[in-house]
């Protein structure tokens, strides 16, 4: 049944989003459910991401972020974070290989442990010349942080010039600040998924989100099927876009 309505809703999709952010939320929650460790949660909604990519694949999505973790998710205790980055690593050095989708990191590498921004680093490398979706994977990510870090590099790039700080506050426009952000030179999300029934944006993509379209699903994310994708796309498809006004 699941399947005969996800095809009638994929039918009638016309106009689909460019950009999608996901929140992958509810992995340990699922686990809990499901009688499983908070390990085999996080390995679940790993596995689930390739599939999701498939989706967008067949949907002509562009570009995609996933947020992995965030800045917050680093202060968890060692027992918890260090397998869930174990988790990450394999994960995104899983995209790569399959070498259909180009492989993006955002967030503050700096924080992460060198082992892990290096398999960040080098997914990237190895899929820098992929025709594929651009996935963005939000590792050690904070829209906050963002935002710091974007305003640090400006900052930093105009002192290398010898701009006078009075010239650049007086010149100083939104779109600079866009030209530092770990997405620059990407078009700003259109839609934003949520699963797990939450809905706030826990500070992802702050900045860029300014004038998305939100999607809140019930689904944990290991559970999120291609029926929930499909619907948050007939949502967005449904929705007179104003652009802020």
């Amino acid at each position: 049944m699941y399947r005969l309505y996800g095809r009638r809703v994929e039918v009638h999709l016309g106009r689909t989003p460019h950009h999608i952010g996901v929140i992958l939320d509810g992995n340990r929650r699922w686990a809990k459910a499901a009688g499983g460790s908070t390990a085999y949660g996080h390995q679940r909604g790993a596995d689930k991401i390739s599939e999701f990519l498939g989706w967008c694949d067949e949907t002509h999505v562009k570009v995609v972020t996933l947020w992995m973790l965030s800045t917050d998710n680093l202060d968890r205790p060692a027992d918890e974070l260090v397998p869930l980055l174990g988790i990450i690593e394999d994960a995104v050095t899983g995209l790569a290989a399959a070498r259909r989708w180009k492989v993006n990191p955002v967030g503050a590498l700096d924080l992460l442990p060198q082992h892990t921004a290096d398999v960040l680093k080098r997914a990237a490398e190895e899929t820098s010349g992929i025709d594929g979706i651009t996935v963005n994977v939000a590792v050690g990510y904070g829209g906050r942080h963002e935002i710091a870090d974007a305003v640090r590099s400006l900052l930093q790039e105009h002192a290398g010039r010898g701009t006078p700080i009075e010239e650049l506050a007086e010149i100083l426009t939104v779109e600079h600040i866009s030209e530092h952000l770990y997405t620059a030179n990407q078009p700003d999300p259109d839609l934003i998924i949520r699963t797990s029934g939450e809905q706030r944006l826990s500070g992802f993509l702050l900045w860029q989100s300014a004038h998305s379209e939100f999607y809140f699903c019930e689904a944990y994310w290991p559970a999120f099927r291609k029926v929930d994708f499909l619907r948050a796309l007939r949502a967005f498809e449904q929705r007179h876009r104003r652009m802020g006004l």
